[in-house]
C-alpha cells in the first residue's frame, strides 16, 4: 500500500503533472505557474513547442525531452534527477499530460521510488467539450484517439456499439470525415457534437447527428472533440423488422442506403449491417 500525503511534501522532491492551455493562455493558473518556476527542470513532448509557451510565460528552466519514442532513455533519466533531489514538472503540448500522451510508465515508476506524485488542477478540452454538448453526463467514457486505419477503428467501434454512456474521442481535421463515415456505418445516426478550436477565438460546437455533422465536417479545421450519444436503445424490433421497413421505404422510392439509415434510426442495429441484409433478401 502506498499513502501520498501531496501537501506535506510540496515543498520537497517530487513529480508534478502540470496541464498546460489548450489554446487560451489566460486559463493557466497562480499554481501552474509557482509551480513552474518552484521546479528545477521540466519534462514536454516537444521542447520547441513547450520552450515557446514557457517564454510567454518568463519561465526559464532546463527542458528535457519525454515523449513515446524516447521512454526507455527519458524515465531513467528523469528518476536520476529525482534521486538526486531534484523537483520535476512533466507537460503537455496542450491540457493534461498523460491524456492521450506518454507519461504513464514515468508515473508508475516514480510511484515505485515511494516519490510523491501530484497533479495540478487545468484545462482539458474531453471535458470543456462534454459539459458543453448537451449530451448525458452523468456517466461517461473517455476513449481519446481511435485508430488511424479503417478497419481497426470499426473493430474499436463495434466493441464500443453496445456502451450506454455517451463517449467522448479525440481526432485529427483530415481524418474528421473518414472516421465519422465510421462512426455512422457502426453506430447508426447518433446524436453527436463536435466541438473544435476549444477555448480559441474560431471555438465552435457542432451538434446535431452523425449523418448532419458528417455533410460539412470536411469543410473544418483545427483540433476536434467529438461527442457520442451513447447506445439507449434497446433491440424492440428485430434485424428482420427493420430490413422489412426499409425495403418498404425503397419501394416509395427512397435509395437502397439511405432507406437503411432511416429505418435503423433509434435502434440497435447499424445502416450498413440493415443494408447488408437488404441485399440478401433481395438475391
Amino acid at each position: 500500500m502506498n499513502r501520498q500525503k501531496s501537501f506535506q511534501n510540496e515543498q520537497g522532491v517530487a513529480l508534478y503533472l502540470v496541464p498546460t492551455p489548450i489554446g487560451n493562455r489566460n486559463e493557466i493558473s497562480k499554481r501552474v505557474l509557482d509551480t513552474l518556476n518552484l521546479v528545477d527542470v521540466i519534462a514536454c513532448e516537444d521542447t520547441r513547442n513547450s520552450g515557446q509557451l514557457l517564454k510567454t510565460l518568463d519561465i526559464h528552466k532546463p527542458l528535457i525531452a519525454h515523449h513515446e519514442y524516447n521512454t526507455q532513455q527519458s524515465i531513467p533519466g528523469i528518476l536520476k534527477l529525482l534521486d538526486q533531489g531534484k523537483k520535476i514538472a512533466i507537460i503537455s503540448d496542450a491540457g493534461y499530460p498523460l491524456i492521450s500522451d506518454p507519461g504513464s510508465g514515468l508515473v508508475q515508476a516514480v510511484i515505485e521510488q515511494d516519490i510523491p506524485v501530484i497533479s495540478l488542477s487545468g484545462p482539458n478540452a474531453a471535458l470543456n467539450a462534454l459539459v458543453a454538448s448537451g449530451l448525458s453526463t452523468q456517466h461517461y467514457l473517455y476513449y481519446g484517439f481511435l485508430d488511424a486505419k479503417s478497419t481497426k477503428r470499426k473493430k474499436e467501434l463495434f466493441a464500443l456499439k453496445d456502451f450506454p454512456y455517451t463517449m467522448i474521442f479525440y481526432e485529427a481535421p483530415h481524418r474528421i470525415e473518414a472516421t465519422l463515415s465510421d462512426v455512422l456505418e457502426v453506430f447508426g445516426n447518433r446524436k453527436i457534437v463536435l466541438a473544435r478550436e476549444l477555448t480559441k477565438i474560431h471555438e465552435e460546437y457542432i451538434r446535431g447527428s452523425v449523418q448532419e455533422v458528417l455533410e460539412i465536417c470536411g469543410e473544418l479545421k483545427g483540433e476536434m472533440v467529438v461527442v457520442i450519444e451513447g447506445n439507449t436503445t434497446s433491440e424492440t424490433q428485430s434485424l428482420e423488422e427493420i430490413v422489412t421497413k426499409a425495403l418498404e421505404l425503397v419501394q416509395e422510392g427512397m435509395k437502397p442506403k439511405q432507406a437503411a439509415g432511416q429505418a435503423c434510426q433509434n435502434s440497435a442495429y447499424s445502416k450498413n449491417e440493415v443494408y447488408q441484409e437488404m441485399l440478401k433478401a433481395k438475391q
